[in-house]
């Protein structure tokens, strides 16, 4: 194994485990012995399911938990990143040691992300919401055309390198400190990762593995915070847990068939891609819609 590769393994274990402790200790205070609902297993299973395939699960949770009326609003950021902090170590184990991708790349890749959440936040969070979801949403619709015209045979249609070099070295790491700071204010960083990395000419499954590995460095570090103030629901994110850990194992043997299929590999990604586009924009409209002003009353 690799000295990168241990590095990445060791950033990972450098947040899961304080995690894991801290989770424990405030659970044991104030919400002992723990008892998920079915639901909230059904819930993490099924998100879970559709996040190991790349599209996403925060939304489809957040949906479900307004669907059926809890945990509290407030709450729900919390549980979301809590109750997935801990089965994104699976996934990332998963991914890492089944797909092969240069562990220089993986690294640094990591590494840029996390810095790109902490040095970022500030900077990011003072932007317009609303206009990084529009322009993401965008860029997000043309890159999922190139690859349809790619599929079709109307253009090149990315590559299968495993790895990157030079100046795309230099851009995928990058471009992943920005996507790192725009995990920040709530803008998923998977699609446009698979679209980045293809653009570069990277074979379409290795972006998993390194979105995954920039995940498991990330939303720990969050959850740490959530744990500690409490600000979340310790059933609930218990049940999102073992249900997801059953829906990653589910999904994952999908994904690696797919990895030996190039062209139904990119239509996946294709279709992850406009759906994350198409959500994003549609996020945006609902944001304008809810400030925008009143109309004037007749006289």
């Amino acid at each position: 194994m690799s000295a990168a590769l241990l590095a990445v393994y060791a950033c990972l274990a450098l947040v899961e485990v304080p995690l894991a402790v801290a989770w424990v200790r405030e659970t044991r205070k104030h919400s002992w012995p723990v008892r998920p609902t079915l639901s909230d297993l059904a819930i993490g299973a099924v998100t879970c399911f559709l996040d190991t395939l790349g599209i996403g699960n925060y939304a489809q949770i957040t949906a479900a938990f307004k669907l059926r009326g809890y945990p509290a609003d407030e709450l729900i950021p919390g549980t979301l990143n809590v109750g997935n902090a801990l089965g994104i170590i699976l996934s990332a184990a998963l991914f890492i040691t089944t797909f092969e991708v240069d562990p220089t790349l993986l690294l640094a890749m990591v590494l840029s992300a996390g810095a790109g959440a902490w040095m970022g936040a500030g900077i990011v969070s003072r932007m317009p919401r609303r206009a990084i979801q529009i322009s993401m949403g965008v860029a997000l619709l043309v890159a999922a055309g190139f690859f349809v015209a790619g599929n079709l045979g109307m253009t090149a249609a990315g590559g299968s390198a495993m790895a990157l070099t030079g100046g795309r070295f230099a851009v995928a790491v990058t471009a992943n400190f920005v996507l790192g700071a725009l995990m920040c204010v709530g803008i998923g960083n998977y699609a446009p990762c698979m679209a980045l990395l293809a653009v570069l000419g990277m074979n379409p499954i290795a972006a998993y593995p390194i979105m995954i590995a920039s995940d498991g460095v990330l939303i720990p570090v969050a959850s740490l915070a959530f744990v500690r103030s409490g600000r979340f629901a310790p059933a609930v994110a218990v049940g999102l847990t073992i249900g997801g850990t059953v829906g990653t194992l589910a999904a994952f043997p999908l994904v690696k068939a797919l990895s030996s299929h190039l062209v139904l590999l990119r239509w996946v990604v294709t279709a992850v891609i406009t759906y994350a586009a198409i959500a994003m924009l549609r996020s945006a409209w609902k944001e304008s819609m809810a400030v925008a002003p009143l109309p004037e009353p007749v006289e």
